[in-house]
């Protein structure tokens, strides 16, 4: 079996030949390995490369930026760690974190990895309830946040919990974490660290009223990530730009171990509210050469005229739900580069993707990812063209798939099977690509057909005044249900019936008779998870029990009234 360094270089010499690289690429072997110590440290901040940049901090509205090299971050950790293991903190430990994009948040997980603590990421968006639930359901014994989150912690449990913060100013009940850049820049383990020791505790995005704990190992993430390099098409020296918030776990896809498993240099954007025309001048002054975003973004960002950006790109993905056509269009109109989708979970890293230099077909999210061997199921768990996306774990367990679902004394469950089923749906053609047909609870049937939420959505956002919009079913007499599509309207168009005609007739034209949605509501939101992703559950929810207190209602049309 190969090492790790092995196994990356595999990938990178093999990035455009994808047969190649799925037919000879093998997961290292599960030896005791600390990717923070062992990868970070001794390749990255080498003597060779200590001196290039690994992460850098543009923050639009001040103009400041934060530069830190391998070898700073190597020594900042290494501080970190030392004063983590001063306030008690030993391995097995759980840790907290709740920081936006600011330097602390690296050094943090490169510290809590080399100290063998299992890292909680979560979002500053969440309230006091959601991170009193992290506290008491994660076991944390350290949280670590900002000024700005101090208010929200107040009430939260303190019995064997120490309280951290990255303000300048002195907060009673709460240590300083600029106390540890005064500690030793070496660092000594304790103790081997073993593949399958935990690292991350991820909450799920809270579809659920519960949210799942889904627990990562020093091997699932760390090297997990060597498929999300490929898919991303990272190389060293790359400049690379992630659109994500942290707590998500496209954060830690992207901006942390994927760019670093390649050696390439971390660059955040950060602003508040976001601006298009202003990322784009970071994109073009900072020379990135490597870009991923969510759909939302992709789609603010061609309202600019983007022909005018005299961007460095080489690579530009799109993560988190599949992009319509006239995004992809308009990018490759503008750069010459084709967006190339990639889809995975929490639960896993990269698993299915378009890879550079490969054919890109239309609407499809791609092909599995060297290392991971996809199923396509029905129900009764036989082959089919159309079903769940799973994974085949009957020979070599794909590293990038979770320990498991944690309970609330670390038990593990739901990916120890056969096959791990993702819950997604996905088509299948004879050349291997799958696409994306929508969560298993999202397809539903009108008039025994299956619509796919996806499919309607896409042709719905090319007409002009949609800027985002989610299908659901609603209660009918005779199809049982039809599609209802919650639509947020672009800047200055009005919710009004001619609106609401002009994408209805558009819709119809582009949709088969089955497929037409039949009634509208125009609203001023979403609602999402801190992922971005619709909560189309929420939805469904209004529709079928009226719960109006979920989403912000809007004015609604039924296409009989509209087009008569």
């Amino acid at each position: 079996m190969p090492t790790f360094r092995e196994s990356r270089d595999f990938l990178l010499a093999n990035r455009a030949d994808y047969a190649k690289a799925v037919a000879g690429f093998r997961w290292p072997d599960p030896v005791p390995f600390n990717w923070a110590i062992d990868w970070f440290d001794a390749e990255l901040a080498s003597a060779a490369s200590k001196d290039r940049c690994g992460l850098w901090i543009v923050d639009v509205a001040s103009g400041r930026e934060t530069k830190l090299t391998f070898g700073e971050l190597s020594q900042r950790s290494n501080q970190v760690a030392n004063w983590l293991r001063q306030q008690g903190l030993k391995r097995g430990d759980h840790l907290l974190l709740v920081l936006n994009n600011v330097a602390p948040l690296w050094e943090i997980m490169l510290a809590a990895m080399k100290l063998g603590v299992v890292v909680i990421p979560a979002t500053t968006l969440l309230t006091t309830e959601e991170l009193a639930d992290r506290v008491e359901r994660g076991r944390a014994r350290m949280i670590v946040t900002d000024e700005d989150q101090v208010a929200k912690c107040a009430g939260l449990p303190r019995d064997g919990v120490t309280f951290v913060t990255t303000s300048a100013k002195p907060i009673a009940g709460w240590q300083p974490l600029s106390d540890a850049y005064k500690c030793p820049t070496e660092f000594k383990a304790d103790g081997t660290t073993n593949a399958d020791d935990p690292l991350l505790l991820y909450f799920t995005s809270g579809t659920t009223a519960k949210p799942k704990l889904v627990r990562h190992s020093h091997r699932s993430y760390p090297v997990g990530s060597l498929s999300t390099m490929y898919w991303l098409g990272l190389q060293p020296g790359d400049v690379h730009v992630n659109i994500s918030s942290p707590g998500w776990a496209k954060h830690a896809w992207s901006t942390f171990f994927a760019p670093w498993n390649a050696g390439a240099t971390v660059l955040m954007v950060n602003q508040a509210p976001f601006n298009a025309k202003a990322l784009l001048g970071v994109l073009e002054r900072c020379k990135v050469t490597t870009f991923c975003a969510p759909p939302t973004v992709w789609r603010l960002m061609i309202q600019e005229d983007l022909a005018v950006a005299k961007v460095s790109l080489r690579e530009v993905c799109g993560a988190g739900e599949p992009l319509n056509p006239e995004v992809i269009n308009k990018v490759q109109d503008a750069w010459g580069l084709t967006i190339r989708d990639g889809y995975g979970q929490t639960e896993t890293t990269a698993q299915i993707a378009n890879s550079p230099g490969q054919t890109v077909k239309p609407g499809a999210m791609g092909r599995p990812m060297p290392g991971y061997r996809i199923l396509v199921l029905d129900a009764d768990g036989m082959p089919t063209d159309e079903g769940e996306i799973c994974l085949d774990l009957n020979e070599d367990r794909p590293a990038g798939l979770m320990q498991g679902y944690a309970d609330a004394e670390g038990k593990l469950s739901g990916a120890n099977d056969k096959v791990y089923r993702t819950g997604d749906v996905a088509n299948l053609d004879a050349d291997g690509y799958l696409t994306f047909v929508g969560r298993a609870d999202d397809v539903f049937k009108s008039s025994d057909y299956r619509i796919s939420p996806f499919e309607l959505e896409s042709v719905l956002i090319e007409h002009d005044a949609v800027a985002e919009a989610a299908i659901v079913p609603t209660p009918d007499d005779i199809r049982l249900s039809i599609p209802k599509a919650y639509i947020l309207l672009t800047a200055g168009t009005p919710p009004s019936k001619e609106t609401a005609r002009s994408i209805l007739e558009y819709t119809h034209q582009r949709l088969a008779p089955f497929k037409r949605i039949r009634r509208l509501e125009f609203v001023t939101e979403l609602p999402k998870t801190i992922s971005g992703k619709i909560r189309r559950n929420q939805l469904r929810r209004v529709e079928y029990q009226g719960s109006a207190a979920d989403v912000t209602r809007g004015v609604e049309f039924h296409e009989k009234d509209v087009l008569g």
